[in-house]
């Protein structure tokens, strides 16, 4: 099946300059002396929040380092909503408002002053196929625009083609649903998946009971997690593994060290997070592919899922690469994401949300020969997923809801990290993981679904 259209839309490369002269007037602080930021919206999509750096009078040529303030992924039916017209709206326009200040609320009044309002108009027509840049440059904002007293604002708006493989769970994780590929009104199997929760205080059960694939080599839970036996409330044993429709296995995600509620407490805290292993089948064994770390943080009025994800380069055992670290509310649940850098020649983390940190080296080897577009079959174990020269842009996202509420993730995938159907089941596998730690770190105190309990899990 071909992938979804979809398109990223960037605005990047944020700079204010304001004239001394502006320092006098009453109604501009100068940024000199308070800081700069902006809220930028585009219509059905929530506002995002950027700090604009303050740019010398003198300047007059752009720095050649390239940021990245806030990324939209429009689908196409975001685009549709977008480009409809009525009596009231015009062609969409992309709304950035300048504040000086900072940036934040007490008691939802807003601290920034508010210094200029910026538009710029989108005709997103034919970008689901190139690119488009929409404005890059300066503009003059504030009263009195287009003096020689104004300020200032320079900005880099565009759009890029950014199709993605979406699939969806049938059914919860936990319930061993089928995965559908979605393309269009069309929905087409292409896995299907096997949960288990195991007692591995039984080991000569486990062995027994559980089919080879399903078991995870001895080396890997020494070497990313611990099996032993912990006293108090903890949850463990809990695998998923993916099948392609011949019924091969094809990735599996494991927990590797135990949830476990804190000393006096009902809760897994951050100083202590329970782990997923993420594997992919190669040389009759399964391979560390990644690692998945959560927790419960403590919130406001709610609390929240935090994570941690890491890539393991090639396999080995030597320290992972971060690619996400966040938080999802645990009441009204949100999206997992990994987002790297931009499609200029930076590679810094987007939209502070996720966060991109090297503890380790290393370099995958190339992808294979099959159409970028087109997922391979079960026996082509292609690792070009996560060649380093492309760690740029969006990787994948995955929908998660809050606790108690019925979960069928769906997961989008970039095109240009997809070269086999190993690539893709990893993802899934990874979304089922981060779904299922919802779960695994609801409190103690609350009873678990049979589906997640059935063979012994402590309740408390």
């Amino acid at each position: 099946m071909d992938p979804c259209p979809f398109i990223r839309l960037t605005i990047g490369n944020l700079a204010l300059k304001v004239p001394l002269a502006a320092k006098t007037t009453s109604s501009v602080v100068h940024p000199s002396s308070s800081p700069c930021f902006c809220k930028i919206k585009l219509k059905n999509f929530p506002p995002q929040t950027a700090a604009i750096p303050y740019i010398p009078l003198e300047t007059t040529q752009f720095p050649e380092i390239q940021t990245l303030a806030a990324t939209f992924h429009l689908s196409n039916s975001d685009i549709e909503r977008l480009a409809s017209r009525s009596i009231f709206a015009s062609k969409p326009c992309l709304k950035i408002f300048i504040y000086t200040g900072r940036a934040g609320a007490a008691c939802g009044v807003h601290s920034g002053r508010l210094l200029a309002k910026v538009s710029v108009p989108l005709d997103l027509a034919g970008t689901q196929s190139k690119p488009c840049v929409f404005h890059n440059g300066w503009i003059a904002v504030g009263k009195g625009a287009g003096k020689a007293s104004s300020a200032q604002f320079h900005l880099n708006v565009k759009a890029e083609p950014d199709p993605r493989f979406v699939f969806q769970f049938d059914g919860e994780p936990e319930c061993s649903p089928q995965v559908v590929q979605i393309q269009g009104n069309i929905r087409q199997p292409v896995f299907s998946c096997k949960f288990s929760c195991r007692n591995t205080g039984d080991r000569t059960m486990r062995s027994r009971s559980l089919p080879p694939e399903t078991s995870v080599p001895r080396s890997w839970l020494n070497t990313f997690g611990s099996e032993r036996e912990r006293p108090g409330k903890e949850r463990k044993g809990w695998s998923i593994t993916v099948h392609d429709l011949s019924g091969s296995p094809v990735a599996m995600a494991s927990i590797v060290t135990p949830f476990v509620a804190s000393p006096g407490t009902d809760r897994v805290s951050r100083s202590n997070p329970g782990s997923w292993l993420i594997l992919r089948p190669g040389d009759g064994t399964w391979k560390p592919w990644g690692r998945l770390e959560a927790w419960r943080e403590r919130g406001g009025a709610t609390d929240g899922l935090g994570y941690r994800f890491e890539l393991i380069p090639d396999g080995s055992s030597g320290a992972g690469i971060v690619l996400a670290e966040s938080t999802i509310s645990s009441h009204r649940g949100g999206k997992f994401s990994i987002e790297l850098g931009s499609s200029s020649s930076s590679s810094l983390p987007t939209g502070g949300v996720n966060r991109s940190r090297s503890r380790g080296g290393g370099s995958g080897s190339g992808s294979g020969a099959s159409p970028a577009n087109s997922p391979r079959g079960s026996g082509d174990y292609g690792y070009g997923l996560w060649p380093w020269s492309v760690y740029k842009g969006f990787v994948m996202s995955a929908s998660v809801e809050g606790e108690g509420k019925c979960s069928k993730p769906c997961v989008e995938v970039s095109v240009q990290h997809v070269s086999c159907m190993e690539d893709a089941a990893s993802y899934v596998a990874l979304s089922a993981a981060i779904d299922l730690s919802m779960d695994a770190c609801r409190l103690f105190n609350q009873r678990m679904r049979k589906e997640l309990c059935q063979h012994g899990e402590s309740l408390g």
